[in-house]
């Protein structure tokens, strides 16, 4: 087996997520079996209670894992399906190790965090390493995975800086994805914060050995050359990803840096140097997804809009049918509150915006969401839909509500509800 560890540094939503899912799509090309493990370091135990605005969406898994949304993207890129303990945080291990010294497993012996927390994140690693997650149900060969330096994360760097001598050089690998910025002021990009960041890695035993910058605009190659200096690799070591216009041109452009003849020497690999038919494919998706001219514009009625990250997975589904009928997607986000009566007194511009925008949609997607806030604007849209006869998809409450409104708008039942909101409700039609 062989481990890729993906650290962040610098700043979290760097894009670990989506650079592990593509580093793993270029070796799948190559015709390897790839795994993913996500490791997060926060005290719960999964992602099942977080408000969509601390970790965006909630990803749930085929086994009904509640997890963090990387894991989406892990499952997207790669076409495999992941479980719920492929989502590693530091709640689980901690809640493991504790039931295990209920148990007695320790011998009386005083649990620590080394070695005991450390020892169990390598097991677990190791352990679900092996699981399949293709349709062959064959064993993966290749393990990625991906932390963060947070104070919280600690144990998991320390458990890693041990994890690399157990498992050998050759068999396991470091890539650290930090931010080139590039201020105003001075239009310069700084090569400090990753300087700092690696300095940072390295003092805690583990030392990259790809370090993938991330920045706003293609970087030069003097920058190259001086992290390259500064941070102790060589200048084919230091891998570029500026902004751009789609995330499938991402393996692209990793691809093009040389990766694949870095990791078959590194990891010592079985493969060509060249990819194969899959990634020439995918050069294609990404082509013809930036040459799109027709535009579907789908208005997302949802209450968890001011961050996008909220609703990736319904995102993606619409942006990858879009893509198949060779249309460039314009999702609108609305604020369901906002198409609300009590907006339109207390901000009617606010009011008339977001009713402007759900007019001109070609379509109106309902996603899911909890609480009866922002219900009364959804029921609106769906109403809106109905009567407009606007394609419309209602998912999970959305679902629901397009029920009541039916219930009350052409069966005439006034108190029509779903027992969510009102378990008492004379017509429970939900």
């Amino acid at each position: 087996m062989k481990y890729i560890l993906v650290t962040g540094g610098v700043i979290s939503g760097i894009g670990k997520g989506i650079i592990a899912s593509s580093i793993g799509t270029i070796l799948k090309s190559c015709g390897l079996r790839v795994t993913a493990i996500k490791i997060d370091p926060y005290i719960n135990i999964d992602a099942g209670t977080f408000s969509p605005y601390e970790h965006g969406e909630v990803f749930v898994l085929n086994d009904g894992g509640e997890v963090d949304l990387d894991l989406g993207n892990y499952e997207r890129f790669l076409d495999i399906n992941l479980y719920k303990d492929n989502n590693i945080t530091t709640g689980k291990i901690y809640q493991h190790v504790i039931n295990k010294e209920r148990h007695g497993d320790y011998l009386g012996k005083t649990v620590q965090v080394v070695p005991h927390i450390t020892d169990a994140v390598q097991e677990w690693v190791m352990n679900q390493a092996k699981v399949p997650v293709d349709d062959d149900r064959k064993e993966p060969q290749i393990c990625l995975g991906g932390t963060i330096g947070d104070i919280e994360g600690m144990p998991f760097v320390e458990a890693f800086r041990q994890f690399q001598f157990k498992a050998k050089r050759e068999n396991f690998c470091n890539i650290h994805v930090s931010l080139v910025p590039q201020p105003n002021a001075t239009g310069e990009q700084k090569t400090k914060p990753t300087q700092n960041s690696v300095r940072a890695l390295r003092g805690l035993g583990l030392s990259p050995d790809l370090i993938v910058c991330r920045s706003a605009k293609p970087i030069e190659m003097a920058v190259k050359e001086k992290i390259s200096m500064f941070c102790h690799v060589e200048p084919e070591q230091v891998i570029f990803i500026h902004d751009v216009s789609s995330t499938y041109r991402v393996p692209i452009l990793l691809e093009e840096q040389g990766i694949i003849k870095y990791f078959k020497q590194r990891l010592n690999l079985p493969i060509d140097d060249q990819p194969s038919d899959l990634l020439m494919k995918w050069k294609k998706m990404a082509d013809r997804y930036e040459r799109l001219l027709k535009v579907c514009s789908i208005a997302l009625v949802g209450k968890y809009t001011k961050l996008s990250d909220c609703y990736a997975s319904v995102f993606k589904a619409l942006e990858h049918s879009a893509l198949a009928i060779n249309h460039k997607l314009d999702l609108m986000y609305i604020d369901s509150t906002e198409l609300e009566r009590s907006t339109e007194a207390e901000n009617s511009v606010k009011y008339h915006q977001a009713w402007q925008k759900l007019c001109k949609a070609d379509g109106i997607l309902v996603p899911g969401g909890f609480g009866i806030r922002g219900t009364e604007g959804k029921l609106q849209a769906i109403s809106w839909a109905r009567t407009k006869k606007k394609p419309f998809l209602g998912v999970c409450l959305g679902m629901q509500l397009a029920v009541v409104e039916f219930a009350r708008n052409c069966l005439n039942w006034k108190d029509a509800n779903s027992t969510e909101f009102d378990p008492d409700t004379k017509k429970p039609v939900v």
